[in-house]
């Protein structure tokens, strides 16, 4: 179908929906269609890893290290950076970092490249033994599935958002076969409002994508698991204190990784990176395998197994193997190591998440914290490794993420550890506590937040959060020189409907303003007209606005110095416009009520 054609059935479909089906019931049209989009992208991606993974590994030798595991994740991230460099052409990395910047800076508009792009980058990455997760890149092509289908249909801003939403929610209900953590997830991690007309489109792109994710795999629970040990009471100050433990490796993760990017950052030239990345990667995954890809295989392994025996079997494929004395220490170094192999992968060019990370690495903290207790004999309780394993997974993703609720929800639907409820609740909850007291964003949010581009549920700082300068910036404004007279002032001031008028030198940048009143008593004389020129009569302004300020450092500046009109500059201070107060505070009292309308 040529582009004319595809146009005009289109626009002939838009008018016939018009009259026939209202935007309400368009919209959960639109977010049922979402969730089946996402549910298959989600099975495509898993299949691609698991493909890929098994056929580079099956033959490997369990009982001593593989030297394969120094070139797999070389070439993996390699390839990937090929991939995005010369055929994405895009910045495709911090997947859930660019929703949130998406729906704060533009419009919830994300690429449509998005669509497809992560799971190819990610597949390849991951595959080949990348260690980080899919679950980011999967949350990207959701919500760039939601944003584009809207886009494709002309819906508004505020639909397009609600489309975004759904979009993530049914990517984690689909690769997680989890419908409320992929609804709470919406929520809490990417910050929207909870209104009744936004419940019920994420909640019918959550389970439409859980059912398509039965249809495709099975109705199974990602991660099997068996409740051998009900909770008891005497091991809730055991819960809480690894509720703690697990915030701190929260908070070590979470400043490890920005210092390893700020790192990979200082290198200009790609190749630079994958260097570091690829040599940094495969030594880690060479002297530790559990660092391979997702490492939902040690996950599986540490909530199922229920002797030494089994536990050791962890250390297949490394030079640790059949040295069991040195299991918890084979665990706390790559507790250790882990942040560094997911750093790697990604600035050496990789494309993942940290969604895996966290679970692995939760698992893992939780394993060691139960079963130190237990060999050192700490208190008379006994602790059960498989439980304080999987309520650690809990623990790591509230604190990473800054998300309690959907550490709680995801853990027990991912396995079916229902009867864990309270337990997970109380780690989650002090994980959650503990590192904020360290960091107030999570990991996703914390660049955005030091750029002031973060939307929260505080709506008045969502409210300006979603304006900008430019929005509100009037450039109508005739500039004049400090050399001009009194006169060629007058001339100007003949043609202008303002009673501002910049000064600009010959750099255009501002030096000064000539407010009319100012002028008024001495316009009119003509005697006057050669004798005083611009820079005797103007005065230089209270303060100005910087086109990169935020917009709470616009409203502060306003608030500090009492003024109703201040001028923009550029950071070389080159005049482009003004900001006035009032055409502000409409502005905001648009947005706000844009923002909170049902």
């Amino acid at each position: 179908m040529k582009t004319k054609e595809k146009f005009s059935f289109l626009q002939s479909f838009l008018k016939w929906r018009e009259k026939h089906i209202t935007d309400k019931q368009f919209i959960l049209i639109l977010s049922f269609l979402v969730g089946i989009f996402t549910a298959l992208a989600a099975f495509v991606l898993k299949f691609l890893v698991e493909y890929i993974k098994e056929f580079l590994t099956e033959n490997f030798d369990t009982t001593g290290a593989n030297w394969l595991y120094l070139v797999y994740p070389v070439v993996g991230i390699f390839i990937t950076g090929l991939f995005i460099r010369y055929i994405v052409r895009d910045d495709i990395s911090h997947g859930v970092t660019k929703i949130l910047y998406a729906i704060s800076r533009r419009q919830s508009r994300i690429k449509g490249h998005n669509v497809w792009s992560s799971v190819c980058a990610s597949a390849i990455t991951i595959g080949f033994g990348g260690s980080v997760g899919a679950e980011a890149p999967i949350v990207l092509t959701g919500s760039a599935i939601g944003s584009n289908l809207g886009s494709m249909f002309r819906m508004d801003h505020k639909t397009l958002m609600l489309l975004l939403g759904c979009g993530a929610a049914g990517a984690v209900s689909g690769i997680f076969k989890a419908p409320i953590a992929g609804l709470v997830f919406t929520l809490e991690v990417l910050m929207f409002d909870l209104t009744m007309a936004s419940l019920l489109p994420l909640l019918i792109s959550s389970v439409t994508a859980a059912c398509m994710s039965y249809l495709l795999t099975g109705t199974e629970a990602m991660f099997q698991f068996h409740l051998d040990y009900p909770f008891a009471l005497e091991r809730i100050p055991y819960a809480i204190v690894l509720g703690i433990f697990c915030g701190l490796i929260a908070w070590y993760f979470t400043r490890s990784m920005n210092w390893i990017e700020n790192i990979f950052r200082r290198f200009a030239s790609p190749y630079s990176k994958f260097v570091l990345g690829g040599i940094m990667l495969s030594v880690l995954i060479f002297l530790f395998p559990p660092l391979y890809g997702e490492g939902y295989d040690t996950i599986s392994l540490l909530l199922n197994g229920t002797s030494s025996a089994e536990w050791d079997t962890v250390m297949n494929n490394s030079l640790f193997y059949g040295h069991s004395g040195l299991l918890v220490l084979y665990l706390f170094l790559i507790i250790l190591f882990k942040v560094f192999a997911s750093s790697a992968t990604n600035g050496g060019g990789g494309c993942g998440g940290i969604f895996a990370p966290s679970l692995f690495l939760g698992c893992i903290a939780g394993f060691v914290f139960s079963h130190v207790c237990n060999e050192f004999s700490i208190g008379d309780t006994y602790i059960p490794e498989k439980n304080f394993a999987l309520m650690g997974m809990a623990g790591l993703m509230s604190g990473v993420m800054h998300a309690p609720l959907t550490g709680v929800f995801l853990i027990a639907e991912l396995t079916g550890g229902y009867g864990l409820f309270l337990p997970l609740m109380i780690v989650s909850v002090f994980a959650y506590l503990t590192i904020k007291v360290f960091e107030p964003h999570s990991i996703y949010s914390m660049r955005l937040a030091k750029k002031g581009e973060l939307i929260t549920h505080h709506k008045d700082k969502a409210v300006l959060t979603m304006m900008n300068i430019e929005s509100i910036m009037e450039t109508d404004f005739l500039t004049v020189k400090p050399e001009m007279d009194l006169g060629q002032m007058v001339k100007v001031i003949s043609k202008s409907s303002r009673n501002m008028f910049p000064v600009v030198d010959v750099n255009d940048e501002l030096i000064g303003i000539v407010n009319l009143d100012d002028i008024r008593n001495i316009m009119f004389r003509q005697e006057l007209y050669h004798r005083y020129t611009v820079e005797s009569f103007m005065t230089v302004p209270k303060a100005k606005l910087v086109t990169t300020d935020s917009m709470e450092e616009v409203m502060e500046k306003f608030d500090t110095t009492n003024a109703w009109n201040l001028p923009v500059v550029d950071e070389d201070n080159k005049y482009k416009g003004f900001v006035s107060k009032s055409k502000m505070l409409n502005t905001y009292r648009q947005v706000l009520v844009d923002f909170s309308a049902e």
